[in-house]
């Protein structure tokens, strides 16, 4: 055990360096490059009769921050749902809560148009409980109860379905050019405002799930070995999905739908650190920061000066991951 926990802290804290260097390449690279120096410099003594400190503060840096916190928000969120569901193919994009999101930040611009941040960031929480409550109502229905394979297509099927219920209503209302940001995902329009916002919702989501993290490793087990250990199992799931709706809702209401972060880093990080997710989680968490910052920076880079969508990059990693994890639960159909 101690040996696994000094493991578990070594990756940990190289996640930890490895993400403060990918945050600086992600504020140093961009249409037009600026030195490590400066963004050092526009940092720790911000100059504001200089345009790269105002450029680095105002632009860069918000949104270097912003993609670490839904990276690590996104990842955490799939953790919980595979721990929670027992379900390897289980992540916040799969399982249409992302979807769920979007449709109801799509809804929300519709018909509540002066809705504040803080409104929109309700809303997209919301839709996360929407489609969560969809999807396990729909998997509950099949034969042979739920697999974890029926539970993902559940959750591709009720994602599909409100993916297509957004598009017809922003069609219909002529919002589509403002939803396409929620389609594709991305971090253009992330300021210091969307950061706090993710700061508030997601540090009580974080909180919460580090407090069920022991709870959840029993869980694992199996729904009658966490009973007769006493655990409250009723609590926990209420909490984990309480967790989920936190976690997501923050982050589509910031970054739209960027999927598979949450179904790739918790697979990564088990691999790394064990099945405990008191090691998990936080492994999870810079694990998912990392990779978005690092997507995000690729996709300002790849096509320049314009940008791909993040969502693209993600779904180049996620996709055949999703293919070959399905592949290996073929027998739970």
């Amino acid at each position: 055990m101690p040996k696994r926990i000094g493991r578990a802290a070594f990756i940990f804290i190289f996640s930890c360096i490895g993400l403060v260097f990918s945050l600086g390449a992600s504020v140093a690279f961009g249409v037009s490059d600026i030195e490590l120096s400066t963004v050092w410099q526009a940092v720790v003594a911000f100059d504001p009769a200089q345009t790269n400190h105002q450029v680095i503060q105002e632009l860069r840096l918000p949104r270097a921050v912003g993609a670490a916190l839904v990276g690590s928000f996104l990842a955490v969120s799939g953790a919980v749902m595979q721990g929670l569901t027992r379900n390897p193919l289980a992540s916040p994009s799969v399982m249409g809560v992302t979807h769920g999101a979007a449709f109801a930040l799509i809804v929300a611009l519709v018909f509540f148009p002066s809705l504040s941040n803080i409104g929109m960031t309700f809303a997209s929480f919301i839709g996360a409980g929407l489609a969560v409550l969809l999807v396990f109502t729909v998997g509950s229905f099949s034969s042979g109860g739920l697999t974890p394979v029926k539970l993902a297509l559940a959750g591709v099927a009720i994602g599909g379905m409100l993916s297509s219920l957004s598009t017809a209503i922003s069609l219909h209302f002529q919002v589509a050019k403002q939803m396409s940001f929620w389609y594709a995902g991305g971090l253009a329009n992330t300021d210091w405002t969307s950061v706090q916002i993710l700061l508030v919702a997601g540090g009580i989501g974080l909180v919460i799930a580090i407090a069920i993290s022991k709870a959840m490793t029993v869980l694992s087990l199996g729904e009658d070995v966490s009973k007769g250990l006493g655990q409250n199992t009723i609590l926990v799931k209420s909490l984990g999905v309480v967790v989920v709706f936190l976690l997501s809702g923050a982050a589509v209401s910031v970054a739209g739908t960027v999927g598979f972060i949450g179904l790739v880093i918790p697979h990564i990080s088990r691999f790394l650190v064990g099945a405990d997710y008191r090691l998990i989680i936080p492994v999870s968490a810079v694990l998912g920061g990392w990779l978005l910052v690092a997507a995000d920076t690729g996709a300002r880079l790849v096509n320049a000066p314009y940008e791909t969508p993040v969502g693209a990059i993600t779904a180049f990693i996620g996709v055949p991951f999703f293919l070959y994890l399905a592949r290996g639960n073929r027998g739970n159909m």
